[in-house]
């Protein structure tokens, strides 16, 4: 682990959200389809930082992506247009249960109120102990304080009673798609100090 994405100081131009599952698609004698995925679901994102000069931000962001090597090295980011869940819920949500590997229906307890729209679809999840992120599929309903919860990807690793459940500021645990980083110039200020620009693309780390 490299450490945390320098997202207070970046500020993202535009963001692009990937969700990588490999599917494996043949096709029998009689053209019937026949499917199956590895279990390896994989978040990804697409960022464009905007301009900025290299006396605000730009130092400490090439030093943090030099950091990396490349592709070599793990960082956490949240980005901060998703960094918010859009559900109404504000205390600590608990599991309830232990649930095994591949299970994609989470009992949870402990919300801070009752009501519909606790968890949104779309909203992203992570469980105390766990690096990988899942999102919720369906709106969340709760009643005394607790809620059946459906994920996407299903789980890949078991969880253990009374985990904290993570849904504001999660953090993915990311690597760098590529191994050349270029960081460009867009134009530059009255003064004639340069504005730089750059892109990346990063994966989730399982």
């Amino acid at each position: 682990m490299s450490g945390a994405f320098p997202i207070s100081s970046a500020k993202f131009g535009t963001l692009g959200i990937k969700s990588n599952q490999t599917t494996i698609i043949s096709k029998s004698d009689s053209g019937k389809k026949l499917a199956r995925q590895i279990d390896n679901q994989r978040w990804g994102f697409s960022v464009q930082i905007i301009t900025a000069k290299r006396s605000d931000v730009y130092g400490e962001l090439m030093a943090f992506i030099t950091k990396q090597r490349g592709s070599k090295e793990t960082f956490t980011i949240i980005p901060p247009e998703i960094e918010d869940a859009r559900g109404n819920e504000a205390g600590t949500v608990l599991v309830n249960g232990v649930h095994a590997v591949g299970d994609t229906t989470i009992a949870m307890d402990a919300f801070g109120a009752d009501g519909a729209g606790r968890f949104k679809a779309g909203d992203f999840l992570k469980f105390a102990s766990h690096t990988k992120v899942y999102m919720v599929v369906s709106d969340v309903t709760s009643s005394s304080n607790a809620a059946t919860v459906t994920i996407e990807p299903p789980l890949i690793t078991a969880l253990a009673d009374d985990s904290v459940v993570l849904y504001d500021n999660v953090p993915f645990t990311v690597h760098l798609t590529n191994d050349m980083q270029e960081f460009g110039v867009s134009g530059s200020d009255k003064d004639g100090n340069l504005y730089y620009e750059y892109q990346f693309d990063v994966e989730e780390a399982l």
